[in-house]
């Protein structure tokens, strides 16, 4: 593919842009709600697109840049963002319903003959013949009240956590040399394989997520140790003067009891404030996550389902009228669960 085609007022990027078109972009991302790093220049640079096709689709107001979407191709889908990971932001500033429908052609040219076109997104967007389904959302701290009166906001437990975190002689501290990286990875080997709760998605290996920490100027890595050993980590990811995101932790089960992810997520909650950054997603709004404070923002998925009668979402609609029947039967619900070993 080419890079840098201009078709009307969009433009579809495929790898990380020449330096005229990162200028444009850096500074778009300046005046952008929720510009996150998986929406700067650096997306191109992930070592986790290998095959997927990376691309970016950017709305165009003459020379300048008025939104960003990217995401990249995974069989017969085209995929911008996840759950808990949007990947589009947009300038205010600029024609935002404009911008939307610019957005909503690139990604459409990119997808091709793509079955399932997604898009996830901070707001409702208006894109054309989409189907919009409400999402969760993420935790999100506003991080300019600081330290003191976000730790105020904390729920009480997670405040005695840490507490008990710091009693127990669990300390946390930013990953700075190999030996600490591969102490994590060996944690998060582990983690992958517990027993206490199930794992969704596919193992990184190790090679590969080495080189997404070489990436510094846009991720950092924080441990807990007991006693010298590394028993948890948390991964964040950001972009300078953006968003800054909770993107991933992993612990060892023997050493939960020490409640190290609880002084893991204040570490880091003190380590974004002293680095300038206003906002933290955390990724999801689980009961952890909402003892930190803060707000849930919602996320929406935007979705086109081109498949043979909408197969994907007839299929999503028989899901959800199932979870509806079965929550006006309590007694049967747990049933199942049980039955599944979700109970």
């Amino acid at each position: 593919m080419t890079t840098g085609v201009v078709v009307s007022n969009f433009r579809l990027v495929h790898e990380f842009p020449k330096r005229a078109l990162e200028s444009a972009w850096r500074e778009f991302l300046t005046r952008a709600d929720w510009a996150s790093h998986y929406t700067a220049p650096e997306y191109f640079l992930e070592p986790f697109w290998k095959g997927k096709r990376p691309f970016a689709v950017l709305a165009m107001e003459g020379d300048e840049i008025a939104a960003i979407l990217t995401g990249c191709h995974e069989g017969n889908s085209t995929i911008s963002g996840v759950t808990g990971r949007p990947q589009a932001c947009f300038d205010r500033g600029r024609d935002y319903s404009g911008a939307a429908r610019a957005l909503t052609r690139g990604i459409l040219m990119e997808a091709g003959s793509a079955e399932l076109v997604s898009v996830i997104a901070w707001d409702r967007l208006e894109l054309g013949g989409f189907r919009v389904r409400p999402l969760e959302g993420n935790v999100v701290l506003d991080l300019t009240k600081g330290t003191a009166t976000l730790y105020k906001h904390l729920h009480e437990n997670r405040r005695r956590n840490i507490r008990y975190a710091k009693e127990h002689d669990v300390e946390v501290c930013e990953a700075t040399s190999e030996e600490d990286f591969k102490a994590y990875y060996e944690v998060y080997g582990q983690w992958r394989h517990t027993t206490r709760k199930k794992i969704f998605g596919e193992e990184v290996p190790f090679e590969v997520m080495r080189e997404a920490f070489r990436l510094r100027g846009s991720r950092r890595l924080f441990v807990a140790r007991h006693q010298g050993k590394v028993v948890a980590g948390t991964i964040l990811r950001f972009v300078p003067g953006g968003l800054l995101e909770y993107a991933a932790n992993s612990s060892l089960d023997e050493y939960n009891h020490l409640r190290p992810n609880d002084l893991l997520i204040w570490r880091t909650i003190e380590w974004g404030c002293a680095e300038g950054f206003r906002q933290y997603s955390l990724g999801g709004a689980h009961p952890f996550l909402q003892k930190t404070g803060g707000i849930v923002k919602p996320l929406y998925r935007h979705r086109l389902d081109r498949s043979y009668l909408r197969w994907h979402d007839r299929r999503e609609r028989l899901r959800d009228d199932c979870r509806s029947w079965l929550r006006r039967v309590p007694q049967i619900d747990r049933s199942l669960r049980r039955l599944l070993g979700k109970a």
